[in-house]
């Protein structure tokens, strides 16, 4: 059976700072956050990485597939435009799921990030100040820092 929500679930487009790669993506993100270890805040260069996770077989690259730059192994790595630098995924949980880097998204998703991970970790400089959820680790093995 179909579930009519995802029969009419909108399609997204996405791409690099330079426009390079570009790709594709049904609105059915399955949930998002704003992940603050240090390894996201380096690949982004910024206080935290927020991101939506999909299953990774929805992801398309539409242009410039050959243009991608990987870090990591086949299934769990941060992929890149090799031309701008910018994060456009991690491909996470065995290379069954992607976390699209939420920032390259050229439309407006209907999901918004639900909480913060790795909280233990943040930039030092970076205040938290809205009222999401915190987790000192991951969501799943870190446990809630706080609730504010």
């Amino acid at each position: 059976m179909t579930n009519p929500d995802k029969a009419s679930a909108r399609t997204l487009a996405g791409k690099c700072f330079c426009g390079t790669v570009q790709y594709t993506l049904p609105d059915e993100f399955l949930y998002a956050m704003n992940c603050h270890c240090s390894n996201c805040r380096r690949t982004t260069g910024s206080a935290f990485k927020p991101f939506a996770g999909i299953e990774r077989d929805k992801l398309a690259i539409t242009k410039g597939a050959d243009k991608l730059t990987i870090f990591g192994e086949k299934d769990g790595n941060d992929t890149h435009c090799k031309t701008c630098g910018s994060l456009l995924y991690s491909v996470v949980r065995d290379g069954k799921f992607v976390h699209v880097a939420m920032g390259t998204l050229v439309d407006d998703p209907t999901i918004r990030p639900t909480r913060h991970i790795f909280v233990g970790s943040k930039a030092p400089w970076f205040t938290i100040t809205d009222g999401l959820p915190q987790y000192e680790g991951h969501v799943v093995t870190g446990g809630p820092k706080s609730t504010s």
